[in-house]
């Protein structure tokens, strides 16, 4: 067994071990580059051709809708 001395070393370090690791890991600088390569990866620049494409489906499938309702609202009357 330690002396008192050695028991105050073993809980500063498991104190201490965790807090640096915290401080450490949590530098927006440690990680930023890899934050933003990822970022770029997984979340693209959108294609404004795309998104024109999506557009004008959600429009032409609006419209579709609401022709088959006239149609049924129509056909009840």
């Amino acid at each position: 067994m330690g002396n008192w001395q050695l028991e105050v070393f073993r809980m500063a370090l498991y104190v201490s071990f965790p807090v640096s690791l915290f401080y450490f890991f949590n530098q927006p600088e440690f990680f930023e580059g890899w934050m933003m390569e990822k970022r770029a990866k997984l979340f693209p620049p959108q294609d404004p051709r795309a998104k024109d494409l999506i557009e004008a489906y959600i429009e032409k499938s609006e419209l579709r809708k609401e022709k088959e309702m006239l149609e049924a609202f129509n056909s009840k009357g």
